[in-house]
């Protein structure tokens, strides 16, 4: 049976006139100037741009970290602008999950343990030992931090990040601090844990080969989405390098 385009498949966020505005002293700063945007069930985006373009405030609003200053989001048919504090914190348990630039492991726990800390308040959370195997590390439960590499250490985060089996995977800049080949192996998990769970992913990147993996991207500056492209052939992620 074909996959259904992202374009035939129900919408899972968009934004209308979305707008955040920073204060500073006198100073404002506009981070987003009216952003429309919307984003397929099971889709994998890729978002491109400039430092100060307005990724990372997106992705922050997408996810319910921040909110804006005005336009609206809406996860399926969930006004993200309209729930309070507590609502929004329940949105960010059941359906998103983080992945950083930095790992932001704890030191003292294991592999496993420091995914168990998600799978403990999540309502239907896999084992974080299948959460680890799904990127790879099955055989580093019990490793601590400092006994694993850098690709490693963000493999955990992102084993942690999708152990509450979230619908959304907010990725910014997973593979920042990391070489080429390392890289790879952190997008390949991200890859791995998108076709099998069915997330609708949004991966922020400075670095323009990574979106040859996607369904589409999208270019940020100043604010706004500037360009929106499907790339001709979408690559796996074993297929790159830079």
């Amino acid at each position: 049976m074909n996959t259904p385009s992202p374009a035939a498949r129900p919408t899972a966020i968009r934004t209308r006139g979305l707008t955040k505005v920073y204060h500073s002293g006198e100073v404002e700063v506009q981070a987003l100037r009216g952003v429309d945007l919307e984003l397929a069930t099971g889709e994998l985006v890729v978002l491109l741009g400039p430092s100060g373009s307005g990724k990372s405030t997106l992705l922050n609003i997408l996810g319910g970290l921040d909110s804006g200053s005005s336009g609206s989001v809406f996860f399926r048919d969930q006004a993200l602008t309209a729930l309070d504090d507590r609502a929004l914190t329940r949105y960010r348990r059941q359906h998103v999950g983080f992945v950083f630039q930095f790992y932001n492991l704890i030191p003292s726990l294991t592999a496993a343990e420091n995914v168990a800390l998600v799978t403990e308040i999540a309502t239907d959370p896999m084992r974080p030992e299948a959460a680890l195997e799904l990127v790879g590390l099955g055989s580093r439960l019990h490793h601590f931090p400092a006994q694993l590499s850098g690709g490693e250490q963000q493999r955990v985060a992102i084993a942690r990040a999708i152990a509450k089996r979230p619908d959304i995977l907010l990725c910014d800049e997973p593979t920042g601090a990391l070489d080429s080949a390392t890289g790879v192996l952190v997008l390949e998990a991200i890859e791995r844990i998108h076709a099998e769970l069915g997330t609708t992913t949004v991966l922020i990147t400075h670095n323009a080969v990574i979106a040859e993996m996607a369904d589409r991207v999208l270019v940020m500056g100043d604010g706004h989405i500037q360009q929106e492209r499907r790339p001709q052939r979408r690559l796996s992620a074993g297929e790159l390098s830079w």
